[in-house]
């Protein structure tokens, strides 16, 4: 059944068997049996709360070295909007552009341009698509994850539009090309990414076959780099800039809901709080909505673990560094904006992965429901999550799923003994 390529992995030697992660797991993909953590990779999203949350350090998330990107002979950075809330008093964006370019970088193509390419097509989007309000934003894979494997009522609200990371890719790609004559083999697309999710859709990209992102770099290592270039830098460096006020926002929660020129929509973020918002979709508790943005971290893309600075100081250092930029800039060249609008849509559709399904047949999934029903009743509802899994409800689908025993409930395994001994007792009188 899982056929997704996950970025958050478990280290079992540093794992202590603690039961934080087993609680913080917004979709119960992890248990704790034999002292360790197994995380279920049928529902694994990649949110990375676990690494988040784990005291032991015992997960954490797989991405590319910065030695990855010596084996193109072209490099080109594509820089999230996000990494340049990790700075401290950065009023230029352009320092931290031209940084990248002194790091070893032979270009830059930022992400949050394409972000107000997406914007304006998402406007005309919505406009043309009126059947399909409320649309999600399809900009957070781990969200599109979560929809895919728990909401399928919603996957038609999706909205089918590659996320900016893509589409700047795609025209970094051509840029490059063009430039350079080179062969697409030679040339190496580097996302710096402030989280594992996005680590994911680069080797399982939604929408699309194949994505154009060659390796993604975390921030966090990119950061201690960029500050010694970011020295070199003059006072003044030219504007090689091509975003404004939309594209940065991007980088924090309702930046990409803001583009969009409208007071119709909802923007939620942590990965709990967009629970809640799809479970209140998907019964239809919101009306008059024309679009929902929801991220699963925390403040959006600047509270990702990967990232260093904490994400509400980070949100603050984004709007003062978008204070006195023009509002959009995505007045490219005609043949910049053709080839943007090629890459925008989708090419392949996104289906409903029944990962929770309690059985192959709809009757095995009745007999296992049942089964579960009674379960619950006998457990002690406490949630304690000393079994192993993160509620009695989990530990009971467990069991019918033959993944779990009921002895492994500390309280059912107590009263059992309890039993045991009195029965001994009273065949010794």
């Amino acid at each position: 059944m899982d056929k997704f390529y996950h970025s958050v992995r478990l280290d079992e030697e540093l794992c202590k068997g603690c039961i934080n992660c087993l609680k913080r797991c917004p979709t119960q993909a992890i248990r704790v049996q034999d002292g360790k953590a197994r995380i279920n990779k049928k529902f694994c999203i990649d949110c990375g709360e676990c690494i988040r949350v784990c005291p032991h350090h015992a997960k954490h998330a797989v991405y590319d070295q910065m030695e990855e990107m010596e084996r193109f002979r072209y490099k080109v950075a594509l820089p999230a909007p996000s990494l340049y809330s990790q700075f401290n008093n950065l009023d230029d964006i352009n320092i931290v552009l031209h940084a990248l370019l002194l790091m070893g970088f032979d270009d830059v193509f930022e992400v949050s341009a394409a972000a107000e390419l997406v914007s304006e097509t998402t406007r005309a989007y919505l406009t043309e698509h009126e059947e399909q309000l409320p649309l999600i934003s399809t900009a957070c894979p781990s969200v599109v994850r979560l929809i895919r494997v728990r909401f399928p009522n919603l996957i038609p609200h999706l909205l089918p539009l590659n996320p900016p990371v893509e589409v700047a890719a795609g025209l970094a790609v051509k840029r490059a090309m063009e430039k350079t004559g080179l062969p697409r083999e030679d040339i190496g697309i580097c996302f710096i990414s402030p989280c594992p999710s996005k680590v994911t859709y680069a080797r399982s990209p939604i929408g699309t076959e194949k994505s154009e992102i060659d390796c993604v770099l975390a921030i966090k290592d990119v950061y201690p780099q960029l500050l010694k270039y970011m020295k070199q830098v003059d006072e003044d460096p030219e504007n090689i800039s091509i975003s404004g006020k939309i594209g940065i926002s991007w980088g924090h929660s309702g930046g990409e809901a803001g583009g969009l020129f409208t007071e119709s929509y909802l923007a939620a973020d942590g990965i709990e709080n967009v629970i809640r918002v799809l479970e209140d979709m998907e019964d239809q508790k919101f009306t008059n909505l024309k679009f929902v943005e929801l991220d699963a971290c925390s403040g959006g893309c600047v509270g990702g673990v990967l990232t260093v600075e904490n994400p509400y100081v980070a949100e603050v250092k984004l709007k003062h560094l978008r204070k006195y930029m023009p509002v959009a800039r995505s007045h490219m060249d005609a043949e910049t904006e053709e080839k943007a609008e090629k890459l925008m849509t989708w090419t392949e559709s996104v289906e409903y992965e029944p990962v929770y399904n309690l059985g192959e047949t709809m009757l095995e999934s009745f007999v296992r429901l049942s089964r579960i029903e009674a379960l619950s009743k006998q457990l002690p509802g406490l949630d304690c999550g000393a079994c192993g899994a993160p509620s009695c409800k989990a530990l009971a689908e467990d069991i019918a799923r033959g993944e779990a025993k009921e002895e492994d409930c500390v309280y059912i395994m107590k009263e059992r003994i309890r039993r045991l001994l009195e029965q001994e007792k009273g065949g010794q009188t």
